[in-house]
């Protein structure tokens, strides 16, 4: 009987172990294996070969893969700043009920379809859209404003709004499993409010920042759909780069960059992992200094 419950335990335990090396792991390492195949013509064979990537780095994809980045950091440092209020009042000043009723309101969008919601933003954001019509409504402007959409601006828009969601939930889980204890126990000995956020609620909140800008950054830097309706011809970010590679059968140039964009990710991922580790690291020593 020990053994039937030990092999049905290590059973189930390895199923969601099976079900990533199949649909993820092997994925990821026949997309890395093809990026140092041959292209000859519209086909290509198995090969040995660096050209994808020193046609990556040496031509303006590199440029892309730069621009990308920056632009998916500040949509996430964005999204960050917009989210963390958000999940601070669900977390400390919202009753459970309005908690529920506004979780379940970011859920809405999602039932809309990405690509129609992406291009929603097209028509709010056009010259002759709701939003200029109410610019020129309020006094604001006398001209329809262009710059609104096909610009940096819409592209930052429709991350915000795309990936802002996602990062509410894990910063809420993480407010609100901070002991009220600890934050009580810091106005009683009369620290003041902006003191005992810096001090006892951002730390322990760390967890869910981390989590939150995984989300963000990383479906900001893999979109597509977002700069090609939002940025307009000739915007391009890592995610429709990829996506025009394959459209002209470049599979190995198209591999090489998902490469290099998953080595970027594993990257964060690992920052992440050793921030925690070095909070743990110096948690000792100042304990043994103690």
């Amino acid at each position: 009987m020990r053994r039937a419950r030990a092999a049905v335990r290590y059973g189930l335990l390895g199923l969601p172990g099976v079900f990533l090396v199949v649909f993820l792991v092997c994925p990821l390492l026949l997309t890395f294996a093809i990026s140092f195949w041959q292209r000859t013509g519209f086909t290509f064979t198995p090969a040995l070969t660096f050209n994808s990537y020193r046609a990556f780095f040496s031509g303006v994809r590199l440029l892309v893969f730069d621009r990308s980045l920056l632009i998916s950091l500040e949509a996430t440092a964005i999204s960050l700043l917009l989210a963390y209020p958000v999940a601070y009042f669900l977390a400390f000043h919202a009753v459970p009920k309005a908690v529920r009723i506004c979780l379940s309101l970011f859920t809405v969008p999602f039932l809309i379809n990405y690509i129609i919601r992406t291009f929603a933003w097209t028509y709010l954001l056009d010259r002759s859209g709701p939003v200029n019509r109410l610019l020129q409504w309020l006094g604001l402007v006398h001209h329809p404003v262009s710059w609104l959409l096909y610009s940096d601006f819409a592209v930052f828009i429709g991350l915000v709004s795309a990936y802002m969601p996602f990062m509410v939930f894990p910063l809420w889980l993480s407010l609100s499993g901070i002991d009220q204890r600890l934050i009580e126990a810091s106005w009683m000995l009369g620290a003041r409010p902006a003191r005992t956020f810096f001090g006892v609620i951002l730390p322990l909140s760390l967890p869910g920042i981390f989590a939150a800008t995984i989300f963000g950054f990383v479906g900001s830097f893999g979109e597509s759909a977002v700069p090609t309706i939002l940025g307009g011809v000739g915007f391009q970010l890592m995610g429709n780069t990829i996506t025009s590679a394959m459209d002209v059968l470049d599979y190995p140039l198209a591999a090489a960059m998902s490469s290099v964009v998953v080595i970027a990710m594993l990257g964060l991922l690992t920052a992440w992992f050793l921030s925690f580790d070095l909070r743990a690291l110096l948690g000792k020593i100042m304990e043994w200094r103690r």
